[in-house]
């Protein structure tokens, strides 16, 4: 049924009926099992290109970029979270002192069976990010922290936590926040601009080429299991060459 699916939606969709078949078992029916030919199988490598740092800081010190825009993308890069987790933040979420913020991970759970639990209700987890986003975070004391230029029409319906009570302006959604960046990188028309997500793989590799332990990474970037952060991790030629380095002959004389 799913065999031309791609690897992760086979898990996801193989995971979830070994769970309905596993219900079905504790309530005492008779469930097969999920066969071994339909194993899990194993994520491919991630094809989203990594950004040097140079890059990152001449795009965040251009000149003509929105502030706001500039403190999303280096919130992105020093938090390594994702963009969805940070566009849902309110400004009376963020701890400017620590430099932290909880954010709904993708895989929140509600702390409450209710159907429709609020943010605060989940189980959420910590970023944190570091003296360039805290530069860029002063201004308005409540309210979403990134918002659109223009208000929600009449017919459109946002709950208080989505709207600035000061401005009347509504949360920055995924999509525009997504076409944001790719406009201000675009060299050569539509589609050859940066994608939100790179900016995460580019913090993660760059704290990995820094020395960062597997076990630091994956706090930092709130992965549960090694494999799903090792496609994260794509180091430079540079890196390569200076690891490579340490094998060298003249290594010991150092």
């Amino acid at each position: 049924m799913w065999g031309a699916a791609a690897v992760n939606t086979w898990n996801a969709r193989r995971a979830a009926v070994g769970k309905w078949l596993s219900w079905c078992s504790e309530q005492g029916w008779t469930a097969p099992q999920v066969p071994v030919s339909a194993g899990r199988s194993t994520p491919p490598d991630s094809d989203t290109p990594v950004r040097s740092r140079t890059a990152i800081d001449r795009l965040i010190g251009r000149r003509e970029i929105h502030v706001r825009e500039k403190t999303l993308w280096r919130m992105l890069y020093e938090t390594c979270a994702r963009a969805e987790e940070l566009l849902q933040l309110n400004i009376e979420d963020l701890d400017l002192a620590a430099r932290s913020a909880p954010v709904k991970p993708k895989s929140a759970k509600p702390r409450t069976r209710r159907r429709g639990a609020a943010h605060h209700e989940h189980v959420l987890e910590t970023v944190y990010w570091d003296a360039g986003t805290a530069r860029l975070i002063r201004g308005r004391t409540c309210g979403p922290v990134f918002v659109g230029h223009r208000r929600p029409g009449p017919g459109k319906y946002l709950g208080e936590r989505d709207v600035c009570p000061d401005t009347g302006l509504a949360r920055l959604s995924y999509d525009q926040a997504r076409d944001l960046l790719a406009t201000a990188t675009a060299v050569d028309g539509t589609g050859t601009g940066w994608d939100l997500h790179e900016l995460r793989h580019s913090g993660l590799t760059h704290l990995g080429e820094s020395g960062a332990s597997l076990l630091e990474l994956m706090a930092k970037s709130r992965h549960r299991k090694a494999e799903n952060l090792r496609r994260y991790f794509k180091p430079s030629p540079h890196a390569m060459r200076e690891l490579t380095a340490l094998l060298g002959p003249d290594t010991n004389r150092r």
